[in-house]
């Protein structure tokens, strides 16, 4: 006979089925607690570390219209101000410098960006801006892009940028050196590809030729150098500094930095802290701006130089190139595709190609204003140096097996010079052999529309040397 008690739970206040719910519940509700809590810490933290400068009231009545409502434009600003942490990069000057402008377009969709780079040397006509913390201000008169920044800060930049593009500027973000250097050390370092060895002692920079992962420290020098790298110009310092950004998303947009929180965190509070921005670009902007973003990978991210030329009248200064660079700036107000303008060309675009320059002729810095030639085509150009026996009477486009594919871009814009394999050779570099039969480049076709294409961030900073 059963009592009734047999398959009775033990007498307890507590069943252990019922005890051990609660503590996974207690647990739970704690671990998410302590999660939440730590989350809102990080956002607090890095809420903390930007900072924001109101310049609204200074921009003038007459900025350009917002065309495609939807789309963002960023202005981007690197700041060599050298007090503090970053007194030891050159001698101390008063206020701020810039050797970087530039105009991040991200489209409508969120599935486009083109990073637009301001030749630091362009003269172009400036606006007037009112003097403003620490800068004298400005009249109106024509002088180099940069002196906006010099004179009247982040204000007159902008209002320079906005009135000579017709783009609508919605955002601005000033990043310094000592920030930009936490950057690149949060990420474990940016990977670059040297053609040959380099010594600067001005930007502290020593390596060796080929393939390194430079910190934060030597990132800082790679970018800032000119005089040590390819023919010394602005511009080729602007390409430089394209291609090391494009490597540097990549690495912040690959699993190892997304998929790491530790490092995903550290990249963000360094960036946050090396920033100075709007008041209405707070890090929830900037957080949904980026939620936005997933779907763009980095093969749709491209980099372009603000088609230019040299000045005929201020010498190593350069001018914007009409009417292509008005045609860029119409694309990205109107929010407009690049895709158009590439027409459709299946050869190596003239920013993926590498050049070295070899005087092999008895002319005095032929070699350096070929050079200047092909860098405002948009070629990369690595090194400027002589031939080791002169002279050449022919001109030779020497190339090695890696290479090959990037001859016909190279040969259709010069008027005389034979392509000619290197055996056992496997570089993509070329080398440009300039004889005694140079008659310098083609005339660049009004038609040519490839002075609007960049490199896309997907591009292998290493592949081309």
């Amino acid at each position: 006979m059963t009592s009734g008690l047999i398959d009775a739970p033990p007498t307890s206040s507590s069943p252990p089925r019922r005890r051990w719910l609660r503590r996974l519940a207690v647990g739970a509700g704690a671990t998410v607690l302590l999660v939440t809590a730590a989350g809102v810490g990080v956002v607090l933290k890095l809420t903390g570390n930007v900072r924001h400068i109101d310049v609204t009231g200074e921009l003038g009545a007459t900025r350009p219209p917002k065309v495609a409502m939807t789309s963002v434009n960023v202005l981007i600003v690197g700041s060599d101000q050298r007090d503090g942490k970053n007194a030891r990069y050159g001698h101390r000057i008063e206020g701020e410098r810039t050797d970087t402008i530039m105009l991040a377009h991200l489209s409508s969709r969120r599935d486009d960006a083109v990073v637009v780079s301001f030749p630091r040397d362009s003269v172009v006509r400036l606006p007037a801006c009112r003097p403003r913390e620490g800068h004298s201000g400005q009249q109106p008169h024509v002088g180099m892009i940069n002196e906006s920044f010099n004179n009247g800060g982040i204000a007159c930049i902008w209002k320079t940028v906005e009135s000579l593009t017709g783009i609508h500027i919605d955002h601005f973000v000033k990043v310094d050196f000592s920030g930009f250097k936490s950057m690149v050390d949060a990420i474990g370092g940016v990977e670059v590809c040297l053609s040959r060895r380099v010594d600067d002692d001005k930007a502290m920079l020593h390596l060796p030729a080929g393939r390194h992962t430079l910190n934060g420290e030597r990132a800082l020098g790679y970018v800032r150098a000119r005089y040590s790298f390819g023919d010394g110009s602005d511009i080729g310092r602007i390409q430089r500094q394209q291609r090391f950004i494009a490597s540097m998303v990549k690495k912040v947009m690959s699993g190892d930095t997304l998929t790491d929180p530790a490092r995903l965190i550290g990249f963000l509070d360094a960036g946050t802290r090396a920033v100075t921005t709007d008041p209405d670009f707070t890090l929830g902007v900037m957080k949904d701006l980026a939620e936005s973003l997933q779907g763009l990978n980095a093969g749709r991210i491209r980099f372009i130089t603000t088609p230019w030329h040299y000045s005929t009248t201020q010498p190593g200064r350069v001018e914007w190139e009409r009417p292509q660079a008005d045609r860029l700036f119409r694309i990205v107000a109107r929010d407009g595709s690049l895709d158009g303008v590439r027409g459709g060309q299946t050869r190596v675009p003239r920013s993926e190609v590498a050049v070295e320059l070899r005087n092999g002729t008895y002319r005095r810095g032929i070699a350096t204003e070929v050079a200047a030639a092909l860098e405002q085509r948009g070629y990369h150009v690595t090194e400027v140096g002589d031939t080791a026996r002169k002279p050449y009477r022919k001109s030779v486009i020497l190339y090695g097996t890696n290479g090959e594919a990037r001859v016909p871009t190279l040969a259709r814009d010069v008027r005389t010079a034979t392509p000619r394999a290197v055996p056992g050779a496997r570089t993509a570099r070329l080398v440009l052999v300039v004889g005694d039969d140079w008659r310098g480049l083609k005339p660049l076709d009004p038609a040519d529309s490839e002075a609007l294409k960049g490199f896309d961030a997907t591009h292998d900073t290493c592949a081309a040397t």
